[in-house]
């Protein structure tokens, strides 16, 4: 299958397309291919097909221009094939409100429409993606154990949240591919090392390892060969802020450099620094960062959730 008759595919197996209804593709000059074979799809479904292309944003988690936030508002179905990351923006959040079913696909590329996760299983990766996001909202801490650090982090009145690649109502939104339960961490509520070895946001796939340290839910210390490429995160108090703990669920997901699909890798643990406002915290940030964590172990309170990557539960 070419791009355009795979983003047909999308649409209509996790969109619900259906003839008449308004299709925005927000793209920028980085992923326009990409975001003109969702156009081009779109208008052959007979929907309202709207295509807007912008600047690339500077970071992941910067806010589009106030014209495409609108039209994002007003939309039914909104496809996001961007360079960074819309996601965690109050564009998506507002337009979610609003009804708009939405998929953002930050750092998408050519390739991943012919392999790994956007070719899972998506009824398999549902299923998980809904039982993990499930036992996160019951948890009231988790702790993640990798090599000599432990990093312990306060879950409690915070729910988890599925995304599952598949957004067929009003108000759905999340990833594509996608694969992911997650949920905001209290925003001070953090602490102890980690060491991110699969990839990191502002530096892709790691040839060495970063190491964090994190006190009351706040970035003290990295550390790491390309550590310098991540001074964003230090500049100030929101941006260094744990506001995220997402577990990855796809099983055909690859580690790529990518973080789109690197946070989908099955038995996978990712933590991210900044905004998480668009999922039930409280902190705005100028980024969003994730960095994923390779083999990890992970307890939810008192449950082995995950052991040296593998799941532990059925």
């Amino acid at each position: 299958m070419n791009i355009k008759e795979t983003s047909k595919s999308i649409l209509t197996s996790c969109m619900g397309a259906v003839e008449g209804e308004t299709v925005l593709v927000v793209t920028d000059d980085v992923k326009f291919e990409i975001g003109s074979a969702f156009y081009l799809a779109a208008k052959e479904l007979g929907c309202e097909a709207v295509l807007m292309t912008m600047q690339e944003r500077a970071v992941s988690g910067q806010e589009p221009p106030e014209a495409v936030a609108a039209a994002m508002k007003a939309s039914d179905i909104v496809i996001c094939p961007t360079a960074k990351s819309l996601t965690h923006t109050n564009a998506r959040i507002e337009a979610a409100k609003n009804g708009a079913r939405i998929a953002t696909m930050p750092g998408i590329s050519e390739e991943m429409f012919e392999k790994g996760a956007m070719t899972a299983d998506y009824a398999a990766v549902e299923a998980l993606t809904l039982k993990v996001a499930e036992r996160l909202t019951k948890a009231k801490k988790a702790t993640i154990q990798k090599e000599d650090c432990t990093l312990v982090l306060d879950l409690e009145n915070r729910n988890g949240v599925a995304s599952t690649g598949v957004y067929r109502k009003p108000g759905q939104s999340g990833n594509l591919p996608s694969g992911e339960g997650y949920i905001a961490p209290m925003e001070n509520g953090s602490n102890g090392e980690m060491i991110i070895d699969g990839s990191m946001v502002g530096v892709g796939k790691l040839e060495s390892p970063l190491r964090v340290k994190v006190e009351h839910g706040k970035l003290k210390e990295i550390h790491g060969a390309e550590a310098h490429k991540l001074s964003i995160l230090l500049e100030n108090e929101r941006n260094a802020t744990l506001g995220e703990l997402g577990i990855g669920t796809n099983m055909t997901a690859q580690l790529c450099g990518i973080i789109l699909e690197d946070e989908k890798v099955y038995g996978t643990v990712h933590i991210a620094f900044g905004t998480n406002t668009s999922f039930g915290g409280t902190n705005k940030a100028d980024c969003h960062m994730d960095g994923i964590i390779l083999k990890p172990t992970l307890y939810l309170d008192d449950t082995l959730l995950i052991k040296d990557g593998v799941f532990q539960i059925d």
